[in-house]
């Protein structure tokens, strides 16, 4: 079991558990990359917002939760001064320098939590209760991983400052200018960790993607160390991560597709009501896992994005699109084709006309591409754009895919009933965990922007999206008011019913074998 893709599941730990992680250890060399797990005890500051750069001890390494610019963020206290806390330190003796891990979500090494004890904390918050048996406990545990994930009012009031302050900076030095935010903060479809997406647009002979980085350096919105400037790139960019908030800032020039993206996912997201929570899920699980950045090989958010849209599209049952679809059946369903059954070598992805699957060597010949890349996924936009062609590490996204079908399809069988701890253990935590480090992250934005009452609700990205809208016509003194407006605006239900029982329940284990000649015509 590669440790990059998977964990330990609760059937599976017994005494060969630590031979078996040291066999693996020293056959990978990768034992250096697990980080330590300790409970310490001290005082906790509960008004303090900073905290200051140093090693515990001085000898132990870098706190995690420092990664880069963590160090604006201060421990947080759970009760009472002097209480206990679970500090995760990286880095040993032996390896004094080497490089924190940029990515809050990742679960890589999370065998080594599990064996430790990980301090208590499990990885699923958003399991507060037990669960239905089967499919149907998947689908009620899909909908509660939703409502925990989706963002929070003061997730967006923090992110809306990012997007305020690198304005400001931008204005000053092009007053013409006009920036707009596209991506996941516009459509609501983002994590606590996700990035915020921004474009600028003006007249320029060459990209001022040098200048603007020395003015964000300048202006202390972020650092030498936590910005670079990616001008080789398809398309140059500026990535930085904001000093104060720790929100990673992607910034691009006189790009109009992605502000059009952004149009056309709220579009759909309208049409299949069951996508945001697909797409969330999905996001989750790639994220953790450190395949979901491009510039890696990773599958980015805009071709999941597309890929889900076609699986419904071509889902031979009608009622998978409706509200009250089992979301549970459709995330193993995606797993099982994106996973088993689609041939990535001979077949790619077109989203235009109702959805379908084409072949490569007919792309090939009616557009201008050399050769289709391994993920061919046509841009709805723009046809002659292979949204997937920098996914280079598309297969390894597929294994993936097929150990989640796997687990999930184990889980929710009817053996499942039989495993240990199986009413108080969750079915999705098997294939995604919430680490201790996002978890506090989290907690910390709510101590410094959250509400003065616990009462207001998640906006789930209706904040951002009329903020995103509306904000190029308002005045700068002008937007402190438009914002309270909006933060108390009564929003939408992110709740959905119950399945029926024809649909929802899985009578045996043959009943979770999904899919059928439409969406194994791809395999030919």
């Amino acid at each position: 079991m590669d440790p990059r893709i998977a964990w330990f599941q609760p059937e599976q730990r017994g005494p060969a558990n630590s031979l078996w992680m040291q066999i693996w250890e020293t056959t990978q060399g990768l034992g250096n990359l697990y980080f330590n797990n300790n409970c310490n005890t001290g005082s906790l500051s509960g008004t303090s917002s900073l905290s200051p750069k140093s090693n515990i001890n001085g000898t132990l390494g870098n706190v995690i939760s420092s990664n880069n610019n963590h160090n604006n963020r201060s421990s947080l206290g759970r009760g009472s001064a002097g209480g206990q806390v679970c500090t995760r330190v990286s880095g040993v003796s032996g390896h004094p320098n080497k490089r924190k891990r940029d990515n809050k979500a990742s679960t890589y090494g999370f065998n080594s939590s599990l064996e430790t004890g990980g301090c208590g904390y499990t990885g699923t918050p958003w399991k507060v209760k037990n669960y239905s048996e089967g499919i149907l406990g998947l689908h009620e545990e899909i909908n509660d991983f939703y409502k925990h994930m989706s963002p929070r009012a003061e997730e967006e009031r923090m992110r809306m400052e990012v997007v305020d302050r690198i304005e400001r900076v931008i204005k000053d030095l092009w007053p013409t200018a006009d920036v707009q935010v596209f991506g996941s903060f516009s459509t609501g479809l983002y994590l606590p960790t996700s990035d915020i997406d921004l474009v600028v647009f003006g007249n320029w002979e060459n990209l001022p993607l040098w200048t603007l980085e020395e003015a964000l350096r300048k202006k202390n919105v972020t650092d030498e160390n936590s910005i670079k400037v990616l001008d080789k790139a398809t398309v140059p960019i500026i990535k930085l991560t904001d000093f104060r908030t720790e929100v990673k800032v992607d910034i691009s020039f006189n790009v109009k597709n992605g502000v059009k993206a952004a149009l056309l996912i709220k579009d759909y997201k309208k049409k299949y009501p069951v996508l945001p929570k697909l797409v969330l899920v999905l996001k989750q699980f790639l994220l953790q896992r450190d395949l979901n950045e491009v510039f890696t090989g990773g599958i980015g958010s805009y071709s999941l994005f597309l890929m889900a849209v076609s699986f419904l599209q071509l889902h031979y049952r009608e009622d998978a699109c409706s509200p009250n679809a089992n979301v549970g059946v459709l995330l193993i369903e995606f797993f099982e084709l994106y996973g088993r059954h689609f041939n990535y070598l001979k077949t790619g992805i077109r989203i235009k006309d109702g959805g379908s699957y084409v072949a490569k060597d007919e792309v090939q010949k009616c557009t201008d591409l050399y050769r289709p890349s391994m993920l061919f996924i046509e841009d709805p936009l723009a046809p002659d754009n292979d949204v997937g062609r920098s996914s280079y590490g598309v297969l390894q996204v597929k294994q993936a895919f097929d150990y989640a079908y796997v687990v999930l399809n184990h889980a929710v069988s009817p053996i499942a009933k039989y495993y240990p701890n199986n009413e108080s253990e969750s079915i999705l935590g098997r294939i995604i965990r919430v680490t201790q480090e996002v978890a506090e992250y989290r907690d910390w934005i709510t101590k410094l922007w959250g509400p003065q009452s616990q009462n207001e609700p998640a906006l789930n990205g209706m904040f951002s999206q009329y903020y995103c809208e509306s904000r190029h016509g308002l005045r700068s003194n002008e937007m402190s008011q438009c914002e309270v407006t909006a933060s108390r605006s009564k929003t939408s239900s992110n709740s959905s019913s119950l399945v029926s029982s024809s649909s929802s329940t899985v009578s045996s284990s043959s009943d979770v074998s999904f899919i059928t000649l439409k969406h194994t015509v791809c395999a030919h």
